[in-house]
């Protein structure tokens, strides 16, 4: 079952929020949350350097010649890890359930005509998550269309 993400404003900013249940302990997947070699893996333009602790930086590359770092506002392992990137703020959250885990990923941002295509980005790349924690090779299928159409109609429809 695909869990689809949501939109919601708050304080004049808009955030894509997205859950995704594990049948691991939070330590297991905030491991792949956080190590540089699976963090590259499913979070766009890493490039597995980031130096984890709060105020900590997270480089990134666009692959087009565009270098930038993010600032880790939180680091509570195995719960919280948070940081900006640029205005936006992305916060991941996980805490046990009854046979696992639950991730909540916040992705804050201010311009809401960019919703539709970053939630089917962030979809994808929880995806390919999901199945780094299952110790499984990430897979992207070409679904990147069909994700920003029905994000698009969901999200206008609000």
């Amino acid at each position: 079952m695909t869990e689809y993400g949501k939109l919601y404003e708050v304080n004049g900013r808009y955030v894509l929020q997205f859950e995704r249940l594990f049948a691991y302990k939070p330590e297991v997947v905030f491991r792949c949350v956080t190590d540089p070699d699976y963090f590259t893996k499913w979070y766009p333009f890493a490039t597995g350097e980031m130096d984890l602790k709060e105020d900590g930086k997270i480089a990134f590359d666009d692959g087009e010649g565009t270098k930038y770092e993010g600032i880790i506002t939180e680091y509570q392992p195995p719960a919280v890890f948070a940081f900006r990137e640029g205005a936006d703020l992305l916060r991941i959250e996980l805490e046990n359930s009854s046979d696992g885990s639950r991730m909540t990923f916040k992705h804050t941002f201010d311009d809401r005509s960019w919703a539709a295509a970053t939630a089917a980005g962030w979809h994808r790349c929880l995806d390919a998550l999901v199945m780094l924690v299952n110790e499984q090779s990430p897979e992207w299928p070409d679904n990147g269309a069909e994700l920003r159409g029905f994000y698009r109609e969901a999200f206008d429809s609000n």
